[in-house]
This record gives structure tokens, sequence and C-alpha cells, in this order.
């Protein structure tokens, strides 16, 4: 088999895709294309499953900003044997679900063998709000994020190397909406205020950092849908977090990003980490659904020419195509296809080979510039112009 193409798959959260809009959904289509492309990166939302997780050393699990740092250049991925995980709870949490986290943590320690700890509360409640965008996408607010990222900085200090958060969120279980996303339709209502939480706090610390919600047991429902199912088989969301986040790679700032995040002090030098180091310049691919292509990681590595795959079969409520954006896209009909179109990538073929008819070769003429860009970039140089370690 040909070395790993590290690839990136980005399922956006909380815009009701078909597929990685519940609960650990996308979790089959990542870990097939793990295996076509030998090294995939991706986040949370694509992985969790509440109390469900498929560990993979093919997977890696990047929160939202990592993932669109990383495929600017900006960061390099680190693999490691694991992290200590911090555990960061919201002071409004009340004394009986608090409990249940911390049981949750202490399952993880005893059953799994993860190094968890310390464990913060924030000094005041984070006061987490949700709201819905005029799109149809979930959004939502939080009121102190100076006492998130207070209690970051103190895990940081005292030797976590990622954090796990858990915020109290508003319970609704009476809503038409909660019923609709429980019956296999609608959108996640929590997800745009949980990417919102673990961004900031992943962009002011540089560590990993993944949110699990807090919130009172729903009532059983005969009708619920198979998606949603994984959501409500325990008191809490926390131990998929806590497995992602065990084995999530350290985030190696490059360029600027390094100064910024590193303004005292020696910062993390590339050659000490060897052969395992995940370069951005080695970015072979991007997966995302055909209708929600405007996020950053996706046009970021357009404009690096990186072969990006549209999913068409993942239908969700955005409807930004490759058209919209005038970029070029290698259509895929599911991810059993997209995995295919990345398999063909790492093996040196290109996908249009795979297609009938060919499509006609491109034709310059001397007056006019091509518009640019192979399908296959070579590697980016270091920001000191030496060559990258190899992937993976």
């Amino acid at each position: 088999m040909s070395r790993p193409l590290p690839t990136l798959l980005v399922i956006p959260t909380g815009i009701g895709c078909a597929i990685g809009g519940y609960a650990g959904d996308g979790l089959p289509a990542a870990r097939l294309l793990a295996a076509a492309s030998g090294c995939l990166i991706t986040h949370p939302n694509a992985l969790n499953a509440a109390a469900l997780y498929w560990s993979d050393p093919r997977i890696h699990y990047v929160e939202g900003w990592g993932l669109n740092r990383f495929a600017a250049g900006d960061l390099a991925l680190a693999p490691v044997a694991a992290q200590r995980v911090g555990l960061l709870l919201d002071a409004g949490i009340e004394q009986d679900l608090r409990l249940r986290h911390l049981q949750a943590a202490e399952a993880c320690r005893a059953s799994l063998g993860l190094s968890i700890g310390p464990v913060l509360s924030t000094d005041v409640p984070l006061d987490v709000t949700l709201s819905l965008a005029a799109s149809g996408a979930s959004s939502g607010g939080l009121g102190r994020p100076d006492a998130l990222i207070r209690a970051g900085e103190r895990l940081k200090q005292a030797g976590a190397t990622a954090i796990a958060v858990v915020a109290r969120f508003p319970d609704d279980s009476g809503s038409a909406a909660l019923a609709s996303y429980r019956q296999g339709s609608g959108v996640d209502a929590l997800a745009g205020a949980e990417a919102v939480i673990s961004h900031l706090l992943s962009h002011q610390l540089g560590l990993p950092c993944a949110h699990a919600p807090a919130m009172a047991s729903l009532p059983l429902d005969p009708r619920l849908d198979p998606l949603a199912a994984a959501e409500e088989l325990g008191h809490t969301f926390l131990p998929c977090v806590l497995v992602g986040l065990s084995r999530a790679p350290d985030l190696i700032p490059l360029g600027p990003l390094a100064s910024q995040l590193f303004p005292v002090g020696p910062q993390p030098l590339l050659d000490h980490l060897g052969e395992s180091l995940i370069h951005p310049s080695r970015i072979g691919a991007v997966v995302a659904p055909a209708g929600a292509l405007g996020g950053e990681a996706v046009l970021v590595c357009a404009e690096r020419s990186i072969p990006l795959i549209a999913v068409e079969g993942n239908q969700s409520v955005l409807k930004v195509s490759a058209e919209d954006l005038g970029l070029r896209a290698i259509a895929a009909a599911s991810y059993a296809e997209a995995a295919g179109m990345v398999l063909a990538l790492r093996e040196g073929l290109q996908p249009d080979a795979l297609r009938r008819p060919l499509p006609p070769l491109e034709q310059l003429s001397a007056d006019r510039p091509s518009d640019g860009g192979s399908a296959s970039p070579g590697p980016w140089p270091l920001r000191d112009g030496t060559r990258p370690h190899p992937p993976c």
C-alpha cells in the first residue's frame, strides 16, 4: 500500500446534515475514509457519539478552530500516546448533575485507563444561550466567556494538555424542535453554542479542546429515531469527549501563530518531533458536503489547489455549492464513492480517469494564462524553506 494521504473530513455542525448531524452517525463515514486515506483529520462533530466512540489510530481528533488553522498552514499536528485531559465544569451545573459527570470521568479512568484531571469549576456560571440563525442553522452564545477562559488557563497552568468542557445547557424537553430532532429530522439545537465554546477555548489556549453539554435526562420516547439513540444511552455526553481528547494530537504552531501562542520562552521545535509530524503541506484531499462548502477549512484548501471532494448525498439546511463559490470539486454521490476517490488520489490516479466519458484535456493558448492549480499539488516548503517531514 502507498503511504498515507492526509485527508480532511469536514461535516459542519448544527446545520442538520443527513450524515453527521446526529451524535456519532458520521463515524462509519469517518472510519471508511480513514481506511482509504491511511490518515484522516476530522473534528469532534464527526466522531462524538455520547457514550459511544470508536478509536482508530488513523483518525486524528481536532477541534474546529485547530482544523481550520491546520488547513490554513498555521498549525502542524503531532500525534501523542496520551493527553492529560483537564475537566472544566460550569458552575451553573446542579450538584447531582455535576456528580454524574464526575462519575463518567472516573469510569473512563477505571475502565479505559485515561489520564484525567485536574478538575475545576468556573467561578461563575457560563450562562449558555441557544438560538437559530436565519439559514436554519443552530447558533448560540456565552454570557461569561471570561470565566471560561480563566478556568481554562488555570487548568493549563496545572498541567492539563487537553481540556474537556462541560457547560450547563438550557433544558427544552417540550419543544417541537427537539421532538422533531428525536424523530430523525431537524437541526441539533445545541451544536452552534457548543462550537462557540470549544473554538474560543482552543483559540485562547492552543490546546485540544472539546465540549459536552450538561442537561437533564429526557423521558423515554418509543418513537425515537435510531440516529438519535446514541444521545440517550447515559446521563452525560462526556465519555466520547474524554476518549477523543485522550489521543488528540498536539497543536504545533507555525510561523506567526507560534509567536502569538508562545510570546515568551521556547517554541515547540519541529526537529524534535521526528517523522510522526503531520504537516499541513501534506494535505492530500478535503471531503465535505456538497451544499456546505463555505467553511474556512474548505476555502483555504481550495486556495491551495488541494482536491475537494463534494459529497452530494449529505444534504443540510445550507445550499452553498462549488458552483456558487466558483470552486473546482470532484463530485461524489456518497461517502463510499468519496472513499474511492481518496484511494485513487492516494494511488496517484486521477479520479477523472474512473469516469466516462473522459473530460477533454485543458487547452491553453499563448495569450491566455492558466487559471492555475494542480489537482495533486506538491508539498509546500516549511516557513524556513526546508522540506516538511513525511506525514503520519
